[in-house]
């Protein structure tokens, strides 16, 4: 071995980002082994690295590097360990002034171990390197899941996005991956890191865009007063990639917790959307009253009345009939996410339920939009909400129930004739009887309705 010996140990060790005593240790235990299987003994050795002579190369000199081996033994009277004892005797021809007790070192560095040992300890000692790789990234990353991660995009396939966290590798896989993003190699992107699995070929780092925690992180960083404590998120409702409701509240006076996170001009909330590539983020103040918080939840529609069933722990919304569009959302988004956001059933219904029934609610609510000069008239299509059970709620009678991918969605009925037609993005898919609330074959005319039946409004 030449001096670039300590050289190459610091090499490795700045490439590998280790420190260099884990290098050197990783060597000496690797020419331990290779000594153990020459000598084929389980002495207790060390290894020790001992400056040669100088010696031309060409034009220059260089220095050498011997590698040298020594056994350890304990002096005794009477050997009972013929590995780690030497008797007395055999110790003062080496050394004569030891005594029984002392250990004794002496040189015992096999023909060619140099060269021998070049050959056979470079798997060991990469492999010790490996192992100690592997304990760094534990070591740095098992305490910090849930944080958000600055990475770098390595490959990415259908299968899963590789990212580089700097010294360690994480995997996002399609589950937590954002479909409307594209990720490309050299992207750099902030991710949370949702697990750390300690597996056999080294730690396993999980990371996600899409995880809900996401959007709390994000905020944390871009709004000082959440950061402080001044300002607390209360729960986050989140479809990836396209909508997100945060709820926040003040935990001190005299503070905004919707202006602080929305920032002057809506710089904090335009940095947030930007490093979700377009993501809508709907900011709402948390409140106590559930009722309070349902109605801020189905933001940006403008609930009239809200009452609350505890038992069922459902949530009947009244909406003016303008918004039932802004309250349901494009495919009965927004409502989901006020669901999500609250942990209520919401049952949302426009005023033409102020017209059936006289119960206290209703007429609480005819008296709202009486006051607000709401207009009651059916005038063509109107979004309806397809409840769990598959029914829709027209004009207080109940239809259904519709088939079931229509779940969850928003739909548009019209009243032709004496029919209720429902459509779903513009399809017609079921046809009633208004009077009868019996479903009619698609393929039929339209019944006529009675006389002043068609053209007949609320009263």
């Amino acid at each position: 071995m030449k001096n670039d010996f300590k050289t190459a140990i610091a090499q490795i060790a700045a490439e590998r980002g280790i420190p260099r005593e884990a290098v050197e240790q990783a060597i000496e235990h690797a020419l331990k082994t290779v000594y153990k299987k020459m000598a084929n003994s389980e002495e207790e050795v060390s290894i020790e690295f001992i400056d040669g002579k100088p010696v031309p190369k060409g034009k220059a000199v260089e220095e050498t590097i011997d590698i040298r081996v020594f056994v350890h033994k304990r002096v005794v009277d009477e050997v009972v360990d013929p590995v780690n004892d030497m008797p007395l005797a055999e110790a003062l021809k080496l050394n004569p002034y030891v005594t029984v007790g002392d250990e004794i070192k002496f040189e015992r560095t096999p023909e060619n171990f140099g060269r021998i040992a070049a050959q056979t300890a470079k798997q060991v000692v990469l492999q010790r390197i490996r192992d100690y790789e592997r304990e760094t990234v534990w070591d740095e990353y098992h305490d910090k899941e849930g944080e958000l991660l600055n990475g770098t995009v390595q490959r990415a396939d259908s299968r899963a996005v590789i990212v580089e966290l700097g010294k360690a590798e994480a995997v996002m896989p399609a589950r937590e991956q954002v479909s409307s993003e594209r990720y490309r190699t050299g992207q750099r992107l902030k991710v949370m890191l949702v697990e750390v699995n300690r597996e056999a070929k080294g730690p396993q780092l999980i990371v996600s865009r899409s995880n809900p925690a996401l959007i709390r992180r994000l905020f944390e960083i871009e709004v000082p007063e959440i950061f402080s404590g001044a300002v607390e998120i209360m729960a986050v409702a989140r479809e990836p990639g396209l909508r997100s409701k945060v709820a926040v509240t003040a935990r001190q006076d005299n503070v905004d917790p919707v202006g602080a996170c929305v920032g002057v001009r809506g710089v904090r909330i335009q940095n947030i959307v930007n490093e979700l590539y377009g993501e809508k983020i709907d900011v709402i103040e948390w409140s106590p009253d559930p009722a309070g918080f349902i109605a801020n939840a189905l933001s940006p529609a403008r609930p009239t009345n809200v009452s609350l069933d505890e038992e069922q722990h459902i949530a009947t919304v009244i909406v003016p009939s303008d918004q039932m569009s802004l309250a349901i959302g494009k495919e009965g988004q927004n409502a989901r996410l006020a669901f999500k956001l609250t942990g209520w059933r919401i049952d949302i219904k426009d005023t033409e339920a102020l017209f059936d029934g006289g119960s206290d609610l209703l007429r609480q609510a005819r008296a709202a939009a009486v006051d607000s000069q709401i207009e009651l008239a059916w005038i063509g299509r109107q979004p309806r909400l397809v409840r769990a059970d598959g029914t829709i709620d027209v004009q207080g009678a109940s239809f259904g129930p519709l088939p079931a991918d229509l779940v969850g969605m928003s739909v548009d009925v019209e009243r032709v004739g004496n029919d209720l037609e429902v459509f779903y993005n513009r399809e017609l898919r079921v046809r009633y009887d208004a009077s009868t609330r019996e479903e009619l074959p698609l393929d039929g005319e339209p019944s006529v309705a009675p006389a002043g039946l068609a053209e007949a409004t609320p009263s």
